[in-house]
């Protein structure tokens, strides 16, 4: 069972449907027993950086990934879940993260459109990663933020977009695996990523 993190940030019935068609089985939840007993999990995220880890640390969820990203558990972070990860964010005056990765979020370059929303392309880095396994050529994924992770472990990065710089895309570092993008939300090649990233996990 995919425990997927209920902490009231942002609508997960796509990200559920994606993973039915998987067939994989998943819980909205926020019970730390269910969180304990899953085979992994994941922390979605739509909104305010400073509301989301607040809203994390009224529930003891932080703690609760943080005890469980140390025993090795697989953990997805997607959008705003992602940048969670990471020690640090600008937004809104600022406003720490769970630091289970390295680097901050600052916002997008005022040189484009803010917020990034829309298509764009995933380069791969430089080293080769299953999870970008039977994805075509030049793969579009769907994204949606105006921040996007600095400073980060170069070995990490999986994947980058370009928009206004460099956006890492997916990120990973042993059992952290962060999606910048929306999966659930970008067609084909979203449901091929998701399919990869289960199947390195199994």
């Amino acid at each position: 069972m995919i425990a997927i993190i209920d902490y009231g940030a942002g609508n997960i019935k796509s990200l559920q449907f994606a993973l039915d068609k998987l067939g994989k089985t998943s819980k909205l939840t926020m019970d730390p027993e269910e969180i304990n007993q899953a085979d992994s999990i994941i922390l979605p995220g739509v909104g305010a950086f400073k509301d989301a880890m607040e809203a994390l640390q009224r529930y003891q969820l932080d703690t609760i990934l943080k005890d469980e990203a140390a025993n090795g558990k697989p953990i997805l972070g997607i959008c705003l879940g992602m940048q969670l990860f990471y020690e640090y964010s600008e937004e809104n005056g600022g406003c720490h993260g769970l630091g289970l990765l390295s680097g901050s979020a600052k916002r997008i370059s005022d040189k484009v459109k803010v917020p990034h929303m829309g298509w764009n392309i995933l380069q791969q880095a430089d080293q080769a990663r299953a999870l970008l396994n039977n994805l075509g050529d030049e793969p579009y994924v769907y994204f949606v933020h105006s921040y996007a992770v600095d400073g980060l472990e170069e070995n990490t990065l999986v994947a980058s977009a370009d928009y206004g710089g460099r956006v890492p895309a997916i990120v990973q570092n042993k059992n952290i695996t962060g999606m910048q993008f929306h999966p659930e939300k970008s067609g084909d090649v979203g449901i091929a990523l998701l399919k990869n990233y289960e199947e390195s996990i199994s």
